[in-house]
């Protein structure tokens, strides 16, 4: 009986380890230096690490949306060129249609808006918003799948841009761009939903 005990013991040990190493086998990594889409974000974060500041929280967010959007778009644009889910494709379209739109509305304000405004504070906290989604989207594990690398960064990419609308809102002044803010929010909180809900839906794969 003993022997009987220790025999089913072993399949049992056997078996689980044999679990452990398939889903180990599955679960594919790319290095980030090596990735497309990890590429682009990098960029974008150079760029605004080198943005000059003007204290001017309508100003600064602007900017920052600016070359922020055009990052989202860059991304969007390489789904559509190598993704190969209608879905994601179908959202990388949106996203440069509403975020080049956007693009358009601060660029127009920058060039009528002077900066007036002394608010040292919110270019610190925006900056620190910016840093922090660097280093999660570093964090993130990514495979060289288009659609799926472009849904996880994405992800991360909105949740940063709703959080710097949340400061516009306590900061800023001006109503065009209060209302961008509030715009960012809903439509981006929606569009994280989305892609959270695809890929639970591929098992994050």
């Amino acid at each position: 009986m003993k022997n009987v005990i220790k025999l089913l013991l072993a399949l049992v040990i056997v078996s689980v380890f044999a679990s452990c190493k398939k889903n180990a086998d599955e679960i594919k990594i790319q290095p980030h230096d090596q990735n497309q889409m990890m590429g682009i974000m990098h960029q974008m974060m150079a760029k605004m690490d080198t943005m000059k500041m003007t204290k001017d929280p309508d100003n600064d967010f602007a900017m920052m949306m600016r070359i922020h959007h055009q990052g989202a778009i860059d991304m969007a644009n390489l789904e559509i060129k190598s993704g190969s889910d209608a879905t994601m494709k179908q959202m990388a379209q949106s996203i440069i249609a509403s975020q080049q739109e956007e693009i358009t509305q601060v660029t127009a304000f920058l060039k009528s808006h002077t900066a007036h405004l002394n608010d040292p504070d919110f270019d610190m906290m925006i900056m620190d918003n910016m840093s922090k989604s660097g280093k999660q989207a570093d964090l993130q594990i990514i495979n060289g799948d288009i659609d799926h690398d472009f849904a996880i960064l994405m992800i991360g990419h909105h949740q940063s841009a709703v959080e710097n609308s949340r400061l516009e809102l306590l900061h800023g002044q001006e109503p065009s761009m209060k209302t961008m803010a509030t715009n960012i929010i809903d439509a981006q909180l929606k569009e994280i939903d989305q892609f959270q809900s695809w890929l639970l839906a591929r098992g994050n794969k």
